[in-house]
């Protein structure tokens, strides 16, 4: 009995592709099982080929498989791109209406089941989908039953005629397939699940919750392909709480309304991928300049300019870090797990208030659109610190503020104060100031302030709850993987392939970019014989971080990706296995 296993659909965009992966997907996790799943659509609307991978399992799991069990095809196409992933004992549960055919090669089973003709015969050529379903659950020896609180779910408004209606559709399909499957044949059954149903959510929408979480009440954003996912979940979240978003005309409004609003006091945020972030840049420097909060969201994708808008990368890491002109203190977050997406969207709040400073919040697109398996959040770790916002009680009082909102300090930050209170008021602008916030060339005075906002984040790095992720499984290890974002999945399965082979591996993931922690992951440098840094761009920009901080050019090496997809396991294990 299987204890994982992976499953496709694939089609053309716009033929339901990705709701038929969702209620599969839906399925299962209410069922118990543990998911991951991503996505591969074209950058349109409609048209094109698109498939929805779902990696099943008994166990925890944060990547997809390189390999196929079930390929659900509504078009020849499907078959050709994706065919090669099956193994010998694979399915292939095909359309008969386009006649399908196989590679020579590929030694998976093909069925021809007429999806469209059944939908067709119950009165909706749309559920062919649930046909589909149907032929799955029949391969899984899964009683149709088992999706119907999710058809009732997504359908019920609709009239339990619907409900009824799909609910055939599937039982047609499972009894379909029956009928054509040999006794002699294997099944694809799962081992039994725990029984526990858990949040099964995009990384986006957990980024969304924890900004909703940490105080959020404002967003100006721009849609944009991987990122519009929080600008559409906290659309129909925040006025729950009294809060709103605005569609900007572009990336350069979202980010200078986001500063005002951050100086009038409301928390707020900001999201977009790399070209939008190309917009932002000049925004950034005001945000540091004025001493601004400021929380960016940026979800990497296939660049440079329009690049690969639908496909995986990580080659925005080095702008993040010096996209801006001069020289401000800027904060880059990067989480690798859904949880942590949503936890570390919290912390940018607070950091963002505490530092007074722009904060980015580093994605990519497989931890933003994959979708997976999520324990219940920890809400009792999510606090909301302002840093020195000065309400400024003293001066309402009658006692005079001295105006100095930009006072050099020994740690760097000033008092804030909110416009609007008592005898708050102040002089801010983006040219270099003196501490009353007035216009000053002064030499002098431009070294207090220049060294004032750097000497911000001195401390960043020893308070910052999780700067590296680490998995120390040995004191001298023969290697140490690195990598960051969504890479973190892939890395812990090649992790325990190697350790079965006999090496000793250790596993960091970068968490906290900039500043960058390097006295926490000099130790794990020191202790390893070889190092390889895993990352999805074509110069290894991780890699050049760490040489630049921390050294040990002579032990690094870099294992890198930029065909617009993600690392799978077995894949990056045999390329580990070259450099070892």
């Amino acid at each position: 009995m299987k204890t994982q296993l992976s499953w496709k659909v694939g089609g053309q965009q716009g033929e339901g592709i990705e709701s038929t992966g969702e209620i599969f997907s839906m399925a299962m996790n209410r069922l118990g099982y543990y998911l991951y799943g991503y996505r591969h659509f074209s950058s349109r609307i409609k048209g094109g080929h698109t498939n929805n991978k779902i990696r099943v399992s008994t166990e925890k799991i944060r990547s997809i498989t390189d390999d196929l069990d079930i390929l659900v095809a509504f078009d020849q196409e499907t078959i050709d791109v994706n065919a090669s992933e099956l193994h010998n004992e694979g399915f292939i549960l095909a359309d008969s209406k386009f006649t399908p055919t196989k590679p020579d090669e590929v030694k998976a089973t093909l069925f021809a089941i007429p999806f469209s003709e059944i939908a067709k015969e119950l009165g909706n050529p749309v559920m062919k989908n649930m046909v589909a379903l149907g032929a799955t659950a029949s391969l899984l020896q899964l009683d149709a039953e088992a999706f119907r609180d999710v058809v009732q779910g997504i359908f019920g408004r609709k009239g339990e005629s619907v409900v009824k209606q799909n609910m055939q559709a599937i039982k047609e399909g499972t009894d379909f397939l029956h009928s054509q499957i040999p006794v002699s044949y294997k099944s694809m059954k799962l081992a039994s699940a725990d029984g526990y149903a858990r949040m099964f959510m995009i990384g986006n929408d957990a980024i969304a919750l924890g900004f909703l979480a940490g105080g959020c009440r404002f967003m100006a954003a721009y849609p944009i392909t991987p990122a519009s996912e929080i600008m559409e979940y906290l659309i129909k979240k925040l006025p729950e709480f009294g809060g709103t978003v605005i569609q900007t005309e572009d990336e350069i409004a979202a980010a200078t309304m986001a500063i005002g609003a951050n100086y009038g006091g409301v928390r707020t945020i900001t999201a977009s991928a790399g070209p939008g972030l190309s917009l932002m840049m000049e925004s950034i420097g005001l945000a540091g300049m004025t001493e601004t909060p400021l929380v960016i969201v940026d979800t990497q994708r296939g660049g440079p300019s329009t690049g690969l808008p639908t496909k995986q990368e990580q080659s925005d890491l080095l702008a993040m870090i010096y996209g801006t002109h001069g020289e401000i203190p800027k904060v880059v977050i990067a989480p690798s797990t859904v949880e942590e997406a949503f936890h570390d969207a919290v912390e940018a709040l607070n950091v963002a208030d505490e530092y007074q400073c722009p904060v980015i919040l580093l994605s990519d697109l497989q931890l933003s659109l994959g979708k997976q398996s999520v324990e219940p959040l920890d809400y009792r770790n999510v606090s909301i610190r302002r840093g020195k916002l000065n309400t400024n009680k003293e001066a309402e009082n009658g006692s005079e503020y001295n105006g100095k909102r930009y006072q050099v300090t020994s740690d760097g930050v000033s008092e804030r104060v909110l416009p609007g209170t008592k005898n708050g008021v102040f002089h801010v602008t983006g040219v270099e100031h003196n501490e009353h916030g007035k216009p000053s060339e002064s030499a002098s005075n431009r070294v207090a302030q220049m060294d004032k906002r750097l000497r911000k984040l001195s401390h960043l790095i020893d308070t910052y709850p999780t700067p590296i992720y680490m998995n120390r499984t040995c004191d001298e290890a023969d290697v140490l993987l690195i990598g960051f974002n969504s890479t973190r999945g892939a890395l812990e399965e090649v992790q325990v392939q190697l350790q079965q082979d006999g090496y000793c591996v250790n596993h960091a993931h970068i968490r906290l970019i900039h500043p960058f922690p390097t006295s926490h992951l000099v130790p794990l440098l020191q202790a390893a014989n070889k190092v390889i840094v895993v990352e999805n761009n074509a110069t290894g920009q991780l890699a050049s971080i760490i040489k630049m901080n921390a050294g040990f050019h002579e032990k690094i090496e870099s294992i890198t990706k930029y065909d617009g997809t993600p690392f799978l396991p077995r894949a990056l294990y045999h390329a580990c296995k070259e450099l070892l």
